[in-house]
């Protein structure tokens, strides 16, 4: 493959999980790639009837038999890397390697790859299944600028990205990678407490749900901080900062600073 910012020859993902349909789909869906280019290695046997049958794209049972490939995304979990690679170093000597492994850092997966391979680690995330994913891009020692802007540009395909040096992957994971389960639980909890003051569950829902994409996209395109956008829907003695003082008093933002350090002290666990 050159070191130009082409699109890939042959693109080979190993593991067809959630993260790995969601790489399939979203280069597929904005036509970065087309179906034969692709090839996923996945044991499961149903799971490879389910992704073909869904984008038309050729499924192996191991990694062994995706390769060689021109780029091979490594979409596996951090406590099974190393077997997966071990497995298939040996291929890998004229491929760009892409890591999505939560805490897996470059320089532990050089240390397995055939000297000098390139190797670009990325923190996806899963809205990336619906094209609203938020990427961190992160190159090794022997990926070129060409290399890690090919990287970003195939995961541009599935959302936002943004390349950042390797020592704050920890750190970003912790918030996009993990992020989408705190808001999650936000929505969740908002509409208990709407059932709770007497809506139908559905319609709690709906206006969780519209009002923290609505409040994202807000903050997003009208470049605003977000204490700008409390102060700007916070009038003197209403019923919104009667609402904020209750959240301040249970320490709501201390939680999150405690969630976002517990995930990078578990990332930190899980790469070493």
């Amino acid at each position: 493959m050159s070191d130009g910012t082409r699109h890939p020859d042959t693109l080979a993902v190993i593991g067809g999980g959630r993260m790995g349909e969601a790489i399939v789909g979203g280069l597929l869906e904005s036509g970065t790639l087309h179906a034969e280019k692709i090839v996923v290695a996945e044991p499961s046997e149903a799971r490879r009837a389910d992704l073909t049958a869904e984008y038309g794209v050729r499924c192996v049972a191991s990694g062994v038999e995706a390769l060689p490939a021109s780029m091979v995304i490594l979409a596996v979990k951090p406590q099974v890397i190393d077997s997966v690679v071990a497995d298939i170093a040996d291929e890998l000597a004229e491929s760009l390697v892409v890591s999505i492994a939560a805490g897996v850092t470059c320089l532990r997966l050089e240390g397995l790859l055939p000297l000098g391979t390139p190797l670009v680690r990325v923190m996806p995330n899963t809205p990336a299944l619906v094209g609203a994913g938020m990427s961190v891009v992160s190159g090794g020692s022997s990926a070129t600028a060409e290399q890690v802007e090919l990287v970003r540009m195939i995961f541009g395909a599935l959302g936002k990205v943004i390349v950042l040096d390797e020592r704050h992957q920890d750190a970003a994971m912790a918030i996009s990678g993990a992020g989408p389960a705190y808001f999650a639980i936000v929505i969740d909890a908002l509409a208990r407490a709407g059932v709770r003051q007497g809506l139908p569950r559905d319609i709690a829902q709906t206006l969780a749900v519209q009002t923290m994409y609505g409040t994202a996209r807000l903050i997003d395109e009208g470049d605003l901080h977000p204490e700008a956008l409390v102060d700007g829907v916070t009038s003197p003695g209403g019923t919104t900062i009667a609402a904020v003082e209750a959240l301040e008093s249970r320490a709501v933002r201390s939680a999150f600073a405690e969630a976002v350090a517990a995930a990078v002290h578990r990332a930190k666990e899980l790469g070493s």
